[in-house]
């Protein structure tokens, strides 16, 4: 245990995330995606939802800011202007600790492509179907 870290960041993830780089992704999925099939490198979160490991990702690691958008969710059978209840909670989620950062929806193969390409895949044990987002790093910004 460490002071100020959730313990929801264990050492492998806690490790990935100080590993990545600026504009490096990390996708967060539920437990029916196929995150060993997708993933350049997976990390289990069993046992946890995919908020919960949002929330806990986000007191670490800051969004992307160099760019417009650096935090994408999955849709509902492509329908980017219905979310689900999961992607509304995902969405409040980030407002808490990215307040100028908006939540954006991508079809099904952009959201796939987007994950494969991501530094790693967060296989959470969410058991709400859609229940998927994806993180840009940015940096800290120092003084």
């Amino acid at each position: 245990m460490l002071r100020g870290i959730d313990p929801v960041l264990g050492p492998e993830l806690l490790a990935t995330l100080r590993t990545m780089g600026h504009g490096d992704e990390i996708a967060l999925v539920d437990g029916n995606y196929p995150g060993a099939e997708h993933a350049r490198r997976l990390i289990r979160a069993d046992g946890h939802d995919v908020i919960r490991v949002l929330d806990a990702i986000l007191s670490v690691m800051p969004i992307d800011d160099f760019v417009e958008n650096g935090i994408f969710r999955a849709s509902v059978r492509g329908d980017l202007y219905n979310p689900d209840p999961v992607h509304k909670e995902m969405v409040a989620t980030c407002q808490r600790w990215e307040p100028a950062r908006t939540v954006i929806a991508l079809e099904p193969d952009s959201f796939y492509a987007r994950v494969r390409s991501a530094h790693a895949i967060v296989q959470t044990s969410e058991p709400r179907l859609y229940g998927n987002i994806i993180l840009r790093k940015g940096v800290v910004h120092s003084g």
